[in-house]
């Protein structure tokens, strides 16, 4: 039999809607997400080319740089305008449509990056 704090507890609250699980606060006043790590630990970028869950087509992938949300929507629309597709940014992963990891790669040691190829 489960106790009622080992299943999670408070989930939504008709007062404050959803509830974080970990600090069990409303999300909109999580703590969590504040003392979350932003980037890799290492500080290398590492850039890597991914087709799962696009039937078939393939993106390049830029994981850990650990910048602000405005810098990384930034450097993602200059990669984007460098290899001359689209893309987009989400959680903190710079997506660009097409293989472009030798171009992305380029661009982001010109930056100052300390980048490194990720997969195969």
């Amino acid at each position: 039999m489960k106790s009622r704090l080992s299943s999670g507890g408070l989930v939504y609250s008709t007062d404050s809607g959803r509830m974080c699980p970990d600090c069990r606060q409303a999300q909109a006043d999580c703590r969590c997400k504040a003392q979350a790590p932003k980037g890799s630990a290492d500080g290398i970028v590492r850039v890597s080319r991914e087709t799962k869950g696009r039937a078939g087509k393939g993106v390049t992938l830029v994981k850990g740089l650990g910048l602000e949300a405005l810098a990384l929507a930034t450097l993602g629309k200059q990669l984007k305008s460098a290899c001359g597709s689209g893309g987009t940014v989400k959680d903190g992963v710079i997506e660009v449509q097409g293989d472009h990891c030798d171009r992305v790669m380029e661009v982001l040691k010109a930056q100052g990056f300390n980048v490194k190829r990720a997969g195969g």
